[in-house]
């Protein structure tokens, strides 16, 4: 993993779509431990890293691309308020999940079809059981009535 700096996300996602390294993906242990308590700390530096997979930047799968694990977000948690600035990814953390709460088959919808080899590789890297994902088309219905989640 790296913790990489990146002034907007649209610099990390131009990177990634140039397949360029970021300029913190060469970084020394000490140098992304040193950044990483700036994020768990909430520092100005760290509100601007986030913690990345290195997998390979030269990917054909845009999703293997150094992905994002953490970002520092400094926000009032619901349960825990002000305890964390460090937050998972849901890329990094439903694979994490699904597999340590026993899910055996992930039923996800076709968009997410790219994500799966990432799935897979954290779900690999971490030694976890796999489950098995079932992708489906999205279903539209028309001229029915639905009940609304919103507050009557």
């Amino acid at each position: 993993a790296v913790v990489s700096t990146q002034s907007t996300g649209a610099t990390m996602k131009e990177e990634r779509e140039n397949r360029q390294d970021s300029a913190n993906r060469s970084n020394s242990v000490a140098r992304n431990m040193e950044m990483w308590g700036e994020m768990q700390r909430g520092t100005d530096l760290g509100r601007k890293c986030c913690l990345r997979a290195k997998i390979d930047m030269k990917s054909d799968n845009g999703c293997l691309r150094d992905p994002a694990m953490y970002r520092c977000k400094i926000e009032e948690h619901p349960r825990h308020g002000s305890k964390y600035n460090v937050y998972p990814t849901y890329d990094f953390a439903c694979p994490i999940t699904d597999s340590v709460e026993g899910v055996t088959h992930a039923l996800r919808t076709t968009e997410y079809h790219d994500r799966d080899a990432q799935y897979y590789w954290f779900i690999e890297q971490l030694g976890l059981r796999r489950p098995h994902i079932w992708d489906y088309s999205r279903l539209n219905l028309t001229h029915t009535l639905l009940q609304s989640r919103a507050p009557c």
